[in-house]
């Protein structure tokens, strides 16, 4: 398998089939208005579309994903994910109804959720201790960076071709990756049984065993998921910053869509490289570094929603929001693949990947509009102020849950030089 002996080459791939990921999951938001019109939606079944579709595929399909990735060839299980997100994307193009078009999406969805519990496991493996939130930090800039290419496309090539020509290129650019991508071999046969996962039944048990019986492990894994219920306040902030404190529509989104491609692809590569230095000085590692992160970003993020819009802090404590939950990934990442043992990291990935889609961007974003709905009929004036409050200090209370995990691990330093060993009976 020679391809492994170039790490940095394998990072820049999958960053590149990331960025590609995240720009074939939003351009039905960067195309929403010609797509509902288009396809005569209902603003409903759009929400269903952009949410509900995405999340019970991505989120029930990234665990299954994962335990294929422990038992099998990693780079083809990502290919055969290209391939079939792929196919859909183009199929999306093609999409004349409401139900077609969620057909698709729900494909594409499954077919995306291969890639992240595939590659976080491929690169715990490639990348020593003391680089691995380096390495998570810098592939998960594809979030970032695949959402502002969405937006660039819509308002660039797509201006010109049209929404279906656009889903129509994305597809043919992803046939194109994963064709050579299919190619790579990795064969887990030849590895002891201890040391690939097993079916998924099995597997699956068998992860739920070790998150339950590891706390800092799972301590760590509900401050991810808790860290973005922020996600679930992004849905609504465009909406908050128009009817609750008087900003024009069409000049804020420009600018939302600037800091957040901003401020979370720098989240994403600080976060990760300054946590691999800090978690060889703090007791407690890569989870220590996460409350203080957390805490930091607190006063801020708060702050925002009753400072004057426009305003100096208004502003920073915004990018805070962009900042923090992808400053999260490299170091959250690294601890929980550092806990787990490696014929199950794909899974474990997987099932925080559940955990996050459900729990935090699902259930968050339904339970925030209900609650908006239920105050601004009890007469309210600004009701999704105080709910986007709340939901935030919940995202803040992850802090609490990074900080159990650091005591639970020992209050443990990552060593400075860590190598990565194969699991042994």
């Amino acid at each position: 398998m020679f391809w492994k002996k170039s790490p940095a080459a394998v990072l820049a791939s999958l960053l590149v089939i990331h960025l590609l990921a995240h720009t074939d999951r939003n351009m039905l938001l960067g195309f929403s208005p010609q797509i509902i019109r288009d396809l005569a939606l209902s603003h409903t079944q759009y929400g269903f579309l952009a949410g509900a579709v995405w999340v019970l595929s991505f989120g029930v399909m990234a665990m299954f994903m994962g335990t294929l990735a422990d038992r099998f060839s990693r780079p083809r299980i990502i290919a055969a994910g290209l391939l079939i997100w792929s196919a859909c994307t183009l199929a999306s193009g093609h999409a004349q109804s409401f139900e077609q078009m969620v057909v698709a999406r729900f494909f594409v969805a499954s077919g995306e959720a291969a890639l992240v519990p595939a590659a976080v496991a491929l690169l715990a493996e490639l990348f020593s201790g003391k680089r691995r939130g380096t390495a998570m930090g810098l592939f998960f800039m594809g979030i970032p960076l695949g959402v502002g290419c969405s937006f660039l496309l819509a308002g660039s090539f797509g201006a010109t071709h049209g929404w279906r020509s656009t889903f129509y290129a994305l597809g043919v650019i992803g046939f194109a990756i994963a064709l050579p991508l299919a190619l790579l071999r990795e064969d887990r046969s030849a590895h002891a049984p201890q040391e690939r996962g097993a079916p998924f039944l099995e597997q699956a048990l068998a992860v739920l065993r070790t998150v339950g019986g590891n706390r800092a492990l799972g301590f760590t894994i509900a401050g991810f998921v808790l860290v973005h219920l922020v996600f679930a306040s992004f849905s609504f902030t465009q909406l908050w910053l128009v009817d609750e404190r008087g900003m024009n529509a069409a000049g804020i989104a420009t600018r939302l869509g600037a800091l957040q491609l901003v401020f979370g692809t720098l989240g994403a590569t600080a976060g990760g490289a300054v946590g691999d230095r800090a978690a060889r000085s703090l007791r407690g590692g890569h989870a220590s570094f996460m409350a203080l992160l957390v805490l930091v970003c607190a006063p801020l993020m708060l702050s925002y929603r009753f400072v004057p819009a426009g305003s100096p802090l208004f502003y920073i404590g915004m990018c805070a929001g962009f900042f923090l939950p992808m400053a999260a990934y490299g170091s959250a990442l690294t601890a929980i693949t550092g806990m787990t043992p490696a014929m199950m990291r794909s899974t474990v990935t997987g099932f925080t990947m559940l955990l996050i889609n459900v729990f935090a961007l699902a259930i968050g974003t339904v339970v925030i509009g209900m609650l908006a709905d239920h105050l601004a009929r009890a007469g309210s004036t600004a009701p999704l102020t105080g709910v986007l409050f709340v939901n935030d200090a919940l995202a803040i209370s992850s802090a609490l849950w990074f900080a159990l995990a650091a005591r639970a691990s020992g209050g443990q330093r990552v060593p400075a030089t860590e190598h990565v060993q194969p699991v042994r009976s």
